[in-house]
């Protein structure tokens, strides 16, 4: 684990920005996760795209599409949703962090945007929190 900047990176302006989810109440739900150490994965369907790689410097914004962290991604795997494994559930960070709970919801919401399949293939990300920013009054 690399130690958390002190100050944003020079230019970090540039860098890609996302939020988690797909509203600004989920967004706001697991950034909060991640801003509090628990959510340290996340994942998406290989047909949206290898989004990432290692290394990777990325912005996290809120569900007010304001930017709250910095993330550097440490892995990407590309995995069949039935193989998706304990490790990587916890590391989603949501729920009771177990893989039932992370097969259901994930199912849940790959239904929603309809993409899901149990063979369907996923990027899976691992990363670190490197820089919070503050949080700015509305």
């Amino acid at each position: 684990m690399t130690d958390m900047f002190s100050a944003p990176p020079a230019g970090w302006e540039s860098l890609e920005r996302f939020s988690f989810g797909d509203s600004p109440a989920l967004a706001d739900e697991l950034l909060d996760l991640v801003l509090r150490g628990i959510k340290t994965g996340t994942c998406w369907a290989v047909s949206d795209g290898e989004q990432t790689y290692p290394g990777k410097l990325n912005i996290v914004c809120d569900g007010r599409d304001q930017p709250r962290a910095i993330t550097r991604t440490v892995s990407l795997d590309r995995i069949c949703f039935c193989d998706v494994g304990d490790d990587f559930a916890r590391r989603e960070g949501e729920g009771d962090r177990s893989l039932a709970y992370w097969r259901q919801e994930h199912e849940r919401y790959f239904t929603r945007l309809g993409q899901f399949n149990t063979t369907m293939e996923l990027w899976c990300e691992v990363f670190e929190l490197m820089f919070v920013f503050p949080l700015r009054q509305p």
